[in-house]
């Protein structure tokens, strides 16, 4: 779509709002993980199917290149109270910054000053503030005995979006199957759909499957709340790639195999490394990149994804990939076909027949 990249409208957040009934919002998964629905958006040709998640391996080619993001959720959402004045105090960790300093998101930030110092369940964990910063943001070092994720486990609640409205009866389902690296204030949700039987389904094709890590924190589910989403400020997040997987993704790339990423944090990542190096390559840093209409993808050739929040970074993103109004064509079609949008919704396949 020309005008897509060219008009100044493109940069206005309006133009990535959609009408959505609160019923098609997901309060808990799908029963059997690869029983979701999936929607598959070729955008070249501008097609839309439907079909079920497990239909994914029709779509996959032997040669194709699976990247998931492979960070795994903490129970980050804790609620404390100020020792000075028993005040009440939601903290959310977001980012480990080294020597159990972290940054948090706060909840009540105003009442916490430097050198506040808030304290969770029994006591057997405690949060002092040593900087504050913008948005509800401190630097808060950790004060505990023992090992933090184990007390995490026993204090801390996983820190679900706020339009699900319950708590998981179950954790594990707000993991993905592959989730190993602790680290994240969210899920990497499109990969929520994936069972391991599939994965083994997957590779027998003869497909490859490698890991990435992105920690999920502010840069991707922070809102935007500006009118020109080029004045929204990403937040950074931590990532790494091992050279094992470089290896593979730069071998893809040389040989013309698609590489195709699971869901906006591994196409985060992915760009993010291929926009640095040039090509793919072993490190460790932080991303803060933002994509929006008029990015040129240089390291992915389709994604899975969810369904993603009116004006959200990660509906720009898919925009940016597939076309703005073919995505919100398809957007108002999952409405019509009363898809389950968001974190525990149903998944999108989209490629193109021009990618390799």
């Amino acid at each position: 779509m020309k005008g897509d990249f060219n008009s100044m409208d493109i940069m206005d957040i309006e133009n990535y709002n959609y009408e959505l009934p609160e019923e098609l919002i997901a309060q808990s998964p799908s029963i059997i993980r690869d029983h979701s629905r999936l929607m598959v958006l070729n955008k070249d040709k501008k097609t839309i199917e439907h079909r079920s998640f497990y239909d994914i391996i029709d779509y996959l080619r032997p040669g194709d290149v699976l990247v998931r993001n492979n960070s795994k959720v903490i129970p980050a959402r804790l609620f404390g109270i100020k020792e000075e004045t028993n005040a009440h105090v939601e903290v959310l960790l977001l980012k480990d910054l080294g020597d159990d300093v972290w940054e948090c998101l706060c909840g009540n930030a105003k009442v916490i000053k430097i050198g506040t110092i808030i304290s969770f369940g029994d006591g057997s964990l405690k949060a002092k503030c040593v900087e504050i910063k913008d948005e509800g943001l401190r630097k808060m070092k950790l004060l505990y005995k023992g090992i933090l994720y184990e007390i995490l486990d026993v204090l801390g609640k996983m820190p679900l979006p706020p339009y699900i409205k319950k708590q998981c009866e179950d954790n594990s389902r707000y993991q993905t199957v592959y989730a190993k690296v602790e680290g994240s204030a969210a899920a990497p949700t499109a990969g929520f759909h994936f069972t391991l039987d599939l994965f083994e389904k997957i590779k027998a094709k003869g497909i490859e499957v490698v890991d990435v890590t992105l920690h999920v924190g502010l840069g991707t589910f922070r809102p935007v709340k500006v009118d020109n989403i080029k004045d929204h400020h990403m937040h950074s997040e931590v990532y790494e790639m091992t050279s094992e997987v470089a290896d593979v993704l730069n071998k893809a790339k040389k040989e013309g195999r698609r590489i195709i990423a699971i869901g906006t944090t591994s196409t985060r990542t992915l760009e993010s490394v291929y926009q640095k190096y040039n090509c793919f390559k072993e490190c460790r840093g932080e991303t803060s990149i933002f994509i929006y209409p008029g990015y040129t993808f240089k390291a992915i050739d389709a994604q899975i994804t969810n369904f993603h929040l009116p004006k959200s970074t990660l509906i720009m993103l898919v925009s940016a990939f597939a076309g703005r109004e073919f995505i919100l064509d398809a957007y108002n079609e999952a409405v019509k076909e009363k898809y389950r949008f968001f974190s525990f919704g149903d998944a999108m396949f989209i490629y193109g027949d021009n990618s390799r």
